[in-house]
């Protein structure tokens, strides 16, 4: 929820004084970064040093405000080729020290330029190193930054963040999904047809489908099992996107439906918990989750640990050392979380359906999980053979 004061020049925003309230009272002073005005939403933070660009226009960030634990932000700008959607999605955005000019021949503007042009409330000069401690220790929670020549008083501020509706139990997919199914063609030959469902689908995930011969229909989260089968599918994928699993009973009952048929399945991120839920595991919130492109993830099925890209606040709950019998068959967590042992992936030992928490399409990068792409595509051969 953003109030923004557009057509000021970013050059007089930078002068302009800001505040970040916490939700527990804890507050932060800087200098107004992007569109001047108030914001709110959830306060997480992100590990990555590069790919900003990717990591705002990522629907999945829908609602929050986004810490940048790397200290320089902006340096090589924004360019018009590397956003995963249409837009810039996070709430707000922190930094502690901006580029005072971007450096990239690929830029064609600023960062600040683009999140004043696009409304988004920001905030630099922050210790983002004591803000990311503060919430590592007391967990994502709400908050709110303002930005103006004249603030509110510090109990209007906080009353405003305390106001602001809650990460745990919001239906968010449907709101950063298409409204309308569409079609990203086949690279070179077409093989194989994949039925997407789009939950807050990132551009670089049916891109990295088309290089591998898949034609990709992307239909939107509101699609019915009906729909899914329309476009004769070899797969099904359904994509990351942001929210409380838990809210997200379409999606998990669409997806019943396919594991009833027997299609190959493929989930990534929101569609790793959408599987946890359809195979009547649980879910539930991390205290702070896990945002950067720097995480460890062992893939048990090969014992190979790879460099992976994360987004994700909620993760399913399953058990890591047996394998368990669901209503389609038997499953078992198949990629965890080097770090902290949380489910990062999972799969059915007796139909060909798989997902893992993270991204592989990682853009800007890691590439070590782009195999998964593969394994995706040897699901449908096998099937089809």
């Amino acid at each position: 929820m953003t109030t923004s004061t557009r057509g000021s020049s970013s050059q007089r925003n930078k002068a302009l004084p800001a505040v970040l309230v916490l939700e527990d009272g804890r507050t932060f002073s800087g200098r107004a970064y992007g569109a001047v005005g108030e914001t709110f939403g959830e306060a997480v933070f992100s590990t990555g040093m590069t790919g900003y660009q990717e990591t705002l226009t990522d629907p999945s960030y829908h609602r929050q405000v986004v810490v940048m634990t790397a200290p320089h932000i902006g340096n090589t700008g924004v360019n018009d080729e590397d956003p995963e959607s249409q837009r810039i999605w996070v709430a707000g955005y922190v930094v502690r020290d901006p580029a005072r000019i971007p450096s990239n021949w690929r830029s064609v503007r600023s960062l600040d330029e683009e999140l004043t042009a696009q409304g988004v409330v920001g905030i630099s000069g922050v210790d983002t190193r004591a803000l990311t401690r503060h919430l590592r220790e007391r967990g994502a929670m709400r908050v709110g930054i303002f930005s103006g020549d004249a603030l509110p008083d510090a109990g209007t501020m906080l009353a405003k963040v305390r106001q602001a509706p809650e990460m745990k139990g919001a239906d968010l997919s449907a709101q950063v999904a298409t409204k309308e199914a569409y079609v990203v063609p086949a690279i070179g030959e077409k093989k194989f047809t994949v039925a997407a469902v789009d939950l807050g689908i990132k551009g670089m995930t049916p891109h990295r489908m088309a290089e591998r011969g898949i034609e990709v229909h992307v239909l939107p989260a509101t699609a019915t099992v009906e729909d899914v089968y329309a476009v004769d599918p070899d797969g099904v994928f359904f994509s990351n996107g942001p929210g409380d699993p838990a809210t997200a009973d379409h999606p998990v009952s669409v997806m019943r439906g396919v594991l009833a048929r027997k299609t190959p399945l493929f989930g990534i991120c929101f569609g790793n918990q959408i599987l946890g839920r359809a195979l009547g595991f649980g879910t539930y919130k991390l205290k702070y989750g896990h945002r950067g492109i720097n995480q460890p993830v062992q893939d048990r099925t090969t014992g190979k640990v790879e460099v992976t890209a994360h987004n994700h606040g909620f993760a399913v709950d399953a058990p890591l050392d047996k394998v368990s019998d669901t209503p389609f068959g038997h499953a078992e967590v198949s990629h965890v979380c080097l770090n902290d042992n949380v489910v990062e992936g999972l799969h059915l030992l007796d139909q060909p359906a798989f997902s893992v928490q993270y991204h592989p399409e990682a853009a800007a990068g890691p590439h070590d999980a782009a195999y998964l792409f593969d394994r995706f595509v040897s699901l449908m051969e096998g099937q089809r053979a």
